[in-house]
Formats: structure tokens, sequence, C-alpha cells
């Protein structure tokens, strides 16, 4: 027998309201957590609009957040960050407004303070063992490649 409650659709779109009051959501966190609520899909819709018109969900706004906090906080690059986007399905406009948050000096200088510190960290002897290692940590984490060898170049 299923005890999973069932929640007629204003207590969901309450519920939804408070989620999104809590924390920036994307439209698929949302209907993600409706579904797990198991809403009929009628449900989800109306509810999605009402959360839209109420300025709960704006794809924008959780955009732009989104890529300020990854930068500044786990130092991801742009490929890293559209990719992240791109997942949550976020639309190619926000995406493209949400990176253009990003000042491209602190840009330059995240990257210039991620090699420096990466350069230290990695002991390898063999020159371009280490170019390597300290290239695939950054590639990892989003940074262009064509920027991370050029900074590489000037340090090793």
């Amino acid at each position: 027998m299923d005890l999973q409650k069932t929640y007629t659709v204003d207590e969901a779109q309450k519920r939804m309201e408070h989620y999104c009051a809590y924390q920036e959501r994307c439209h698929k966190e949302v209907r993600t957590k409706l579904r797990s609520m198991r809403m009929i899909p009628e449900a989800i819709d109306a509810i999605m609009v009402k959360l839209i018109e109420g300025n709960y969900l704006n794809e924008e706004r959780f955009a732009k957040t989104f890529v300020r906090g990854k930068f500044s906080i786990k130092k991801w690059g742009k490929n890293r960050l559209v990719k992240e986007l791109k997942f949550r399905e976020i639309s190619k406009y926000s995406i493209d407004k949400a990176l253009g948050e990003i000042d491209e000096i602190d840009y330059y200088n995240t990257l210039d303070e991620l090699i420096r510190k990466r350069i230290d960290q990695v002991k390898e002897t063999n020159l371009f063992k280490k170019k390597r290692k300290v290239a695939d940590y950054l590639l990892y984490r989003g940074w262009e490649s064509h920027l991370i060898y050029e900074k590489l170049n000037e340090y090793l």
C-alpha cells in the first residue's frame, strides 16, 4: 500500500512558492519536484504558469545567480558554466545574458591565480607532464584551452 501524501493544486502551489523562495530554481528542478509529488501534467503546467507570473520562477535570474556563484566560489570557467546551464535546460539567450555578468578582467585574473596556485601544487619534475596536469585540472573546470596554454607558456 502506497502511503505517499497527495496534494491539491493549491497545496502544491504553496509548497512550490516556498521551494522557489528559499533558493533560485530552474524550471527543470521545479518540474521534477512536482512530478515527485505525483502531480498530473495539467496541474504541473498550471502551477508553473502561476510561479512564473508571481515571479517565483525566472530563468534569466536563475542563470545569472548560478553563473555568479559558481564562478566566484568554485572558480568554474565559461565552458563548464555553459554545460551545466544546458543540462538544466536553460535557453541560449539566458545563458548569454548570464555569461555577460562575468567581468573579463576578473575572469583572466581568476585564471591567472588558478594556474599559479596549481603550478605550485603539482610536484612533477618533467615540464611537459607538469603542463599537462595543470591543463587537465583547468580543462575539467571548464576553462578555454587557448587561454590555459597561453598562460602556461608564460609561466613554464
